[in-house]
């Protein structure tokens, strides 16, 4: 008896594995689902409005190679010649303390990107996908535990923090354009 239950259970598995892949499941972060007509994309430097010197050439150049990381598209940092077109603002950045010590001093801080993209085919001059606030958020463990609450002191003590904070922003940021459609 729990011989043919067993058959039953395998047998369950069995199909219902094989009809995953025609309900449309796939792998996430390998797909995309853009217009066949686009081949090229551009990315020129997002523009920085908030105190934090240069925060936009540590972004933009993640972004464009996490495009290029997918492997489908020749991505230039201009809007010369391209098929779509990737803009971005970043609109704020701000440090919150998230933890303490028993001093009572910050021992972990929340950074938070605010950022504005629009992806647009320019063939078409139709917008793809946008999002004019898109914030991304991360938490990070401070060595020194002095008070910190300026993004610029902050960002400019620990730009390991930044770099780490630039490359999930432009996975983000990727994977929403690629995985919206």
């Amino acid at each position: 008896m729990s011989t043919r239950r067993e058959f039953l259970r395998a047998a369950s598995l069995m199909a219902s594995g094989l009809a995953l892949p025609a309900c449309g499941y796939s792998l996430a972060g390998r797909g995309s689902f853009l217009p066949a007509s686009i081949k090229v994309i551009g990315v020129p430097m997002f523009t920085n409005n908030t105190p934090i010197f240069e925060v936009e050439k540590r972004i933009t150049p993640r972004v464009i190679s996490e495009f290029i990381g997918r492997g489908k598209y020749t991505v230039k940092p201009d809007a010369n010649n391209v098929d779509a077109l990737l803009t971005g603002e970043i609109s704020s950045i701000s440090v919150t303390p998230a933890t303490f010590t028993d001093e009572r001093q910050a021992s972990k801080y929340v950074i938070t990107v605010v950022t504005k993209i629009e992806f647009k085919d320019v063939k078409a001059d139709k917008v793809l996908w946008s999002n004019p606030y898109l914030a991304y958020r991360e938490d990070y463990e401070v060595s020194n535990t002095a008070s910190i609450t300026d993004p610029a002191a902050f960002l400019g003590q620990d730009v390991n923090a930044l770099d780490r904070l630039a490359i999930e922003l432009a996975r983000s940021i990727v994977s929403a354009i690629l995985e919206a459609f």
